[in-house]
């Protein structure tokens, strides 16, 4: 268990649990992005400032959230030297990989045939597995 954390009670209503972790992208509109996401995920927007958004899936401790970055720089994919290069991304299972592309843009680049790299309106890559 990592050093300072809660130790998380399972039975515990979420709201009072005190062990959140989550992930942060950066994109010059946390709005629109955080409603991409909320739309991809099906998840619910908990938290909207004008330089955060926070995103929920309803249950657990896990959040996503987006902050405001005006100078962000859409990382290259796939990666060329010399260029942005993709801090991390996020691994989304689906159960029609087919349909689930359709809500977003499909890199012009794939790696695996069960998978596919899309790009978020940011220019973030993410990936839709089966």
């Amino acid at each position: 268990m990592l050093r300072g954390r809660a130790t998380p009670d399972p039975s515990a209503d979420p709201a009072t649990r005190g062990d959140y972790w989550g992930v942060v992208l950066g994109a010059p509109d946390p709005q629109v992005l955080g409603t991409f996401y909320a739309n991809v995920l099906g998840w619910e927007i908990k938290g909207d400032e004008p330089n955060w958004v926070t995103l929920y899936p309803g249950e657990g401790v896990a959040y996503l959230a987006i902050q405001r970055e005006p100078d962000h720089v859409p990382p290259v994919w796939p990666s060329a030297p010399g260029q942005q290069q993709m801090m991390s991304h996020l691994d989304i299972e689906v159960q029609d990989l087919e349909a689930a592309v359709e809500h977003a843009v499909v890199a012009d680049f794939q790696p695996q045939d069960n998978v596919r790299v899309m790009l978020d309106p940011a220019g973030h890559p993410f990936c839709l597995y089966s």
